[in-house]
């Protein structure tokens, strides 16, 4: 009976390697109380062989899964699982721990270091006595379980040969912390059927010592040249070269046709010239001062990007490196937000026509929490892009002067990335074939997993930070080692000649081919594809030479309109809606029809339908976008039957333009970051990033500083990214109160950005609708409101939305009469209905109040014009809900006493522009209720009686 039980467990595959997961967890009840686990299993995990006496519930997992394997192999012979009592069947399971020991553990005795200077301690599991093995037992024959060796048995010397070799050669590999067993078996495969180091013909062995002498040509070249100049140099690093040059090729073969790739300061001139092809007398005028550029402040020469073609086994392939700031490793979710974009035009849905490539520092990459996030979002809906080759420079030193214990509490630089199971290849970088092993590896298991997959180029930074810092004055003796160290190259070559594949007259021929090309000025890179086709880029003719005045229609057919509107309230048949959703439906469908005024969300929701119809794609993320922050948006519903979500914005027609709303994970750095990749890559789409509360875009303070507001002007980037950052005084404390309009304020110049604060629903319609059909490409910051979005005043109508236009200015909406009014209150955003209030409930006459609802470009003529009819002024304020050292006083007045000083020339009504608001402030907002209501009552007060 106990047999046929056993035969029925092999043949339902229970425990030969297809379910392994659900036989753990059976074995964790049995560890735990065998009684929890059915009796067949029971008997079986009692029967399991003692280990020196050990019971098998004291027997490390790995140990038991290896036994199963044997065990499902050998199925066919009905071998019994009853207890095993001879020594050599004891010693068969303690063999498989052991081999289990060197895939686990293997890489800390790996030949990482180049400089042979790591002091690593010593590993337990790597030793024979460990597992109650002894060099007496290296001739006795053992079964190989699931080693890819060859055969099925094999003698313990064999065996232990092959470990050492495989894990604890120059590549220490990391891969058995993944969860899927597939993923785990496929690296065990690729490592051990090789050894660890496949064997590649006299042809590659040629053309990777070509492209180490590109690497090591032109530092030197550089650094004869321009001695002294800061260039973040590759020396100690230079097989990056090679390694990205076999990861390019290699994708090429699988039909990938672009690839996007992110790197910071080290080895980025050296890529630019021999990977993407810049030519190299470009990039010696830029270390000679000269301006490259009409417009702009342009950037240092290591932040530069480039985009060229080359050629590859698979056909024509575009190549991208992004610009890139001084905060290292923000780079890497802009060049998600790229890729994605990239994949999204091609209907890539595959993800192989498009691949990202993150080159990283060791210290940046275990230090800067937007690593972090940005693996995070590698396998989510909104953001994934099919697996990032990451790549390590790892120096061993960090950025300056500090020692690996001073820049993480983790044994590898890489440790991180085990957060979403992706494996590590740690890599001599001293190893060219090892490093060109490793790329091969990473390519091949990203394009079979669609994962992340980290190479770790263990290498060394033969000088310091920078080429005028003097490394020896805090690394004395890894400096020592340095100036003895054979560069990787002259190994490469000395090994190349042993092995009678070149002679040293070709190795210098080849030298001296490379420096008379680069003094000549001629490119390098023999791959580049002189004339690249252009459809593999973006056209961006259309959006360039348009000024801020461009006239733009938002105007849009009311029958269409509603026609759209009744679409979206159309719910399909057992789509069941929650009850409040339901009457937000409900009341839906009587604003298109008109009987009801039109509030926020279906205006807003109206912008993106409008938008579908006319050809425009449309991207929205964040962290409750889909029903909104505040639920007045529901874009995205969801049945109460079953869960699932419907977006009625996707089913306007059948060939209509793609629609994406996704809730983000809780990120804003890499999130924002990712975005701006993605806007400035697809023009031709309304991308918008929103703020569950406005103030949350401070944790993504560096993508606004460096990127958005700043890109066109460094690095001519147009972007039309749109963030929504919801803004407005509730009482609700110093939190949440304040989108921080001042920040996007005091970064405004040159018509940078725009900054808008609309009022009405209108208002935001049209808004959004002139930011995506006018060809102008700025980023849109927008105070979005809070109450507002329910406020009884805070209304519009149909004829509004599709016979109007975005106002920068609203005029005085009473019917005051200009003769009487001496007063001109002037604000933005949710305090105007406060005012509009009090002046109606106090019956005052004599003050208008103008709504500023574009702060930046400041809309001075629009203003100019409101204020017209005005002729007897005596005062103006300006009013905001703000502490006067936030919000928009300090960076806008001088705007308005402009715009007044021309109103009544020769008055100094400017001189004396009054201040209605809170006082200055360390924080937003107060935190108590009572005193928000005083302040608001005083500043809505001081507007009319200052």
């Amino acid at each position: 009976m106990q047999e046929g039980v056993m035969q029925r467990m092999w043949d339902s595959s229970h425990i030969s390697g297809g379910n392994a997961a659900y036989v753990e967890d059976l074995y964790e009840l049995y560890i735990r109380d065998p009684n929890e686990v059915p009796e067949e299993w029971r008997d079986y995990f009692d029967k399991l062989p003692q280990i020196n006496g050990v019971t098998s519930r004291d027997v490390p997992h790995s140990t038991i899964q290896e036994h199963f394997l044997y065990l499902a192999r050998n199925r066919t012979q009905h071998v019994s699982p009853a207890v095993v009592s001879s020594d050599h069947e004891k010693k068969q399971v303690l063999v498989l721990r052991l081999i289990n020991g060197y895939r686990v553990r293997g890489h800390q005795n790996a030949l990482l270091d180049p400089l042979k200077l790591q002091q690593r301690a010593p590993v337990p599991d790597l030793e024979l006595a460990f597992h109650g093995l002894s060099v007496a037992d290296l001739d006795t024959p053992f079964q190989t379980g699931s080693l890819f060796i060859g055969k099925s048995e094999s003698t313990l010397g064999e065996i232990l040969d092959l470990l050492k070799n495989t894990y604890c050669g120059s590549i220490g590999a990391e891969f058995m912390h993944i969860v899927n067993t597939d993923e785990r078996r496929w690296f065990q495969n690729r490592m051990e059927s090789v050894r660890g180091r496949p064997e590649i013909n006299a042809e590659s062995k040629i053309h990777l010592l070509e492209r180490l002498t590109a690497s090591e040509g032109l530092e030197k070249y550089l650094g004869t040249k321009f001695p002294g100049t800061k260039r973040f140099g590759l020396e100690g690093g230079e097989s990056l070269i090679p390694m990205l040059d076999e990861v390019i090729q290699r994708c090429g073969s699988y039909g990938t046709k672009e690839i996007c790739i992110g790197m910071a300061h080290r080895g980025r001139l050296n890529v630019l010239v021999n990977t993407l092809g810049k030519n190299p007398a470009d990039l010696f005028d830029e270390f000679e001062g000269k301006k490259l550029h009409e417009m702009g402040s342009g950037d240092v020469k290591y932040h530069q990007g480039f985009s060229s073609n080359v050629m590859t086994p698979g056909g024509e392939l575009h190549l991208a490196l992004s610009f890139n700031p001084s905060h290292l490793e923000i780079v890497s979710p802009v060049v998600e937000g790229s890729v994605r974009a990239r994949q999204d035009r091609r209907k890539d849905n595959d993800r192989l026509q498009v691949v990202p490539i993150a080159i990283h520092g060791d210290s940046a990459f275990s230090g800067q929490g937007v690593v972090m996030e940005t693996l995070q979002m590698s396998q989510t809906r909104a953001y994934k892009t099919g697996g990032t080759i990451h790549v390590i420079i790892n120096n061993q030193v960090g950025f300056t002067t500090s020692k690996p214990e001073d820049t993480r509490s983790t044994e590898y630089c890489t440790d991180v990335a085990k957060i979403v199971d992706a494996p590590i290849l740690h890599v001599n970088g001293d190893d060219t074939e090892a490093v060109f092993f490793a790329a091969k590896l990473a390519v091949d298991y990203r394009m079979e997993f669609k994962k992340d997959v980290v190479i770790d180029l263990v290498c060394y930074r033969r000088r310091g930070h920078n080429e005028a810092d003097e490394p020896s004055g805090t690394q004395p003796l890894m400096y020592q080692q340095i100036a003895r160290q054979k560069t990787t190259r002259t190994l490469y070559v000395d090994q190349l000649i042993a092995e009678g594949v070149v002679t040293e007259e070709e190795d210098k021929a080849m030298a001296n081919e490379y420096r008379n090309a680069l003094d000549n000025g001629q490119h390098v890179v023999k791959s580049l594809v002189k004339e690249p086709n252009s459809e593999l880029f973006v056209d961006w003719a259309p959006y360039l030479g348009h000024e801020w005045t461009a006239e733009c229609d938002t105007r849009f057919d009311l029958r269409r309109l509603q026609e759209l509107a009744h679409q979206l309230n159309e719910i399909p048949e057992g789509v069941v809606l929650q009850r409040q959703v339901g009457k937000i439906v409900e009341d839906r469908r009587k604003m298109a029809a008109g009987a009801l005024p039109i509030n926020w969300g279906f205006a807003e929701t109206m912008a993106y339908a409008t938008l579908l119809d006319e050809g425009h794609q449309v991207r929205m993320t964040g962290q409750d976008v889909g029903r909104g922050t505040f639920s007045h948006r529901h874009a995205v519903l969801h049945n109460q039957k079953d869960g699932v979500a419907y977006m009625p914005l996707a089913h306007l027609a059948k060939d209509q333009p793609q629609i994406d709303i996704y809730d983000s994970f809780l990120s804003e750095e890499a999130v924002l970051a990712f975005e701006y990749g993605y806007a400035t890559t697809t023009p031709g789409a309304l991308v918008i990033w929103e703020a569950q509360f406005g103030d949350f875009a401070n944790g993504a303070q560096v993508v606004i500083d460096q990127f958005i507001t700043s890109g066109e002007h460094k690095w001519g980037r147009l972007c039309g990214l749109t963030m929504l950052l919801p803004h407005g005084y509730e009482g609700q404390g110093p939190e949440h109160s304040s989108a921080r309009l001042e920040r996007y304020l005091q970064l405004c110049a040159e018509h940078n950005i725009q900054v808008c604060v609309p009022t009405t629903p209108a208002q935001v319609y049209h808004m959004l609708r002139r930011q995506q059909i006018r060809p102008l490409r700025k980023p849109l910051i927008v105070m979005t409101p809070k109450s507002l979005l329910r406020h009884k005043l805070a209304i519009s109508t149909l004829e509004e939305l599709a016979e109007g236009s975005f106002q920068t200015v609203i005029p005085e909406v009473d019917a005051l009469e200009p003769a009487k009014v001496t007063r001109v209150v002037m604000c933005s955003g949710k305090v105007y209905y406060d005012l509009l209030e009090k002046r109606r409930n106090d019956e005052i006459d004599n003050t208008a109040i103008l709504r500023i609802e574009q702060l930046y470009p400041f809309p001075h003529e629009d203003l100019l014009a409101a204020l017209s009819p005005y002729k007897n002024l005596k005062t103006v304020v300006w009013c905001q809900e703000e502490p006067m050292n936030q919000g928009a006083w300090y960076s806008s007045q001088h705007h308005m006493r402009r715009a007044i000083a021309e109103h009544v020339p020769g008055s100094d009504l400017q001189h004396h522009l009054k201040y209605a608001g809170r006082e200055a402030s360390a924080a937003p907002a107060c935190g108590y209720m009572s005193t928000h209501v005083e302040q608001q009552e005083k500043l809505v007060n001081d507007a009319f009686t200052l």
